[in-house]
């Protein structure tokens, strides 16, 4: 009503469930259309039952496929009018057959963008609870794969190591793919596990997270087997010191920008600016990476009990990477952590 919209039609999977509770399937199961007057799902045949036991709320329609629901959606009622839709989900092909639709149907489409995606922004005490328990099952099994770490375990196989123990502790669908990269892969932030053997006396960064009742969790730490090199010593030292003066000076209120200048500063002011080359962190919810976006452009405030990645790093070509990452979440006005796994760069057995 704020923007002159009558309605508005959601399709981001992660949006339809936050807004009706139907959690669908991989890809967008359903379309919702929301107005003034009423909420709606259309789905189609493999989808229907499922979802009116997990949408109560919401009149359900069945429709032939993706290409009907639309048109499902606004038959037999009146006409929709203004109807809003989410420009930064719906492709050009999608956005062709729309606009067909909507000029049958009499309706006006209106691009739109983070309409659903700000309040999902803010998480209630029943999210938080379910990314606490997301970020308990990703702690459980970083100290289980630290424990087991050893010199001549390749990346993948500590992958899998990690991977086992996520889903063996409650996980559902992993949020992403585990990274876990070593030596001179640590210096590619996203790196694929490989079969490089680990040895001793370089960098191993992991990056994993869980799912619980469809939220997430991300976390990631940085190990070395063996003595630890002075070299690696002063880098993680670093990224710790950046990691630790965000969570103690960001506050509610900042922007993003301004979140991210707290750690960025640290790193730069040693001389290694240039090698931290991403934002500080992302928003972490139904998607793992959603709003706020806490990075060197954000002008976006941080509000109270938003939930987010704080995870600087430094990455040196040819030599490795060291990331250290928690999910946190805003209470009265300063950051609490939500993942607690130990930040001792040695395996547990060692340290």
């Amino acid at each position: 009503a704020e923007q002159g919209l009558d309605a508005i039609l959601v399709t981001k999977p992660e949006d339809c469930r936050y807004l009706s509770g139907f959690t669908g399937s991989s890809g967008p199961a359903a379309t919702l259309l929301v107005s003034r007057d009423g909420a709606a799902l259309a789905t189609d045949f493999i989808h229907f039952e499922q979802a009116k036991q997990e949408a109560p709320g919401f009149t359900v329609m069945p429709a032939t496929g993706p290409s009907r629901r639309f048109t499902e959606l606004v038959s037999g009622g009146s006409r929709p009018g203004r109807v809003a839709f989410e420009a930064d989900v719906v492709s050009v092909a999608e956005f062709r057959r729309l606009s067909e639709e909507a000029q049958k149907a009499g309706a006006e489409l209106v691009p739109t963008e983070g309409i659903v995606d700000s309040l999902r922004a803010v998480k209630d005490e029943e999210e938080i609870s379910c990314i606490l328990r997301a970020a308990f099952i990703a702690d459980t099994a970083m100290n289980h794969v630290a424990a087991r770490l050893h010199p001549g375990m390749t990346e993948k196989e500590a992958a899998w190591e990690a991977e086992k123990c996520l889903r063996e502790s409650g996980s559902e669908p992993l949020p992403f793919d585990i990274i876990v990269a070593s030596g001179p892969n640590a210096a590619l932030p996203h790196a694929k596990p490989t079969d490089r053997p680990i040895p001793e006396g370089e960098p191993v960064i992991f990056d994993i997270g869980a799912r619980w009742r469809g939220y997430c969790s991300d976390l990631s730490r940085t190990l070395c087997l063996g003595p630890l090199p002075e070299r690696f010593r002063a880098v993680y030292d670093l990224v710790l010191r950046a990691q630790q003066a965000a969570i103690d000076g960001i506050r509610a209120g900042m922007t993003g920008a301004q979140a991210d200048g707290v750690a960025r500063a640290v790193i730069a002011q040693a001389g290694h600016g240039d090698e931290f080359g991403h934002g500080l962190g992302h928003g972490v919810g139904l998607a793992v990476h959603e709003r706020p976006r806490v990075s060197l452009n954000s002008t976006e405030a941080l509000q109270e009990n938003s939930v987010f990645t704080i995870e600087p790093g430094v990455y040196i070509i040819d030599w490795g990477g060291v990331r250290i990452e928690d999910t946190v979440v805003i209470r009265d006005g300063r950051v609490q952590p939500l993942t607690r796994a130990g930040k001792d760069a040695r395996p547990l057995e060692a340290a």
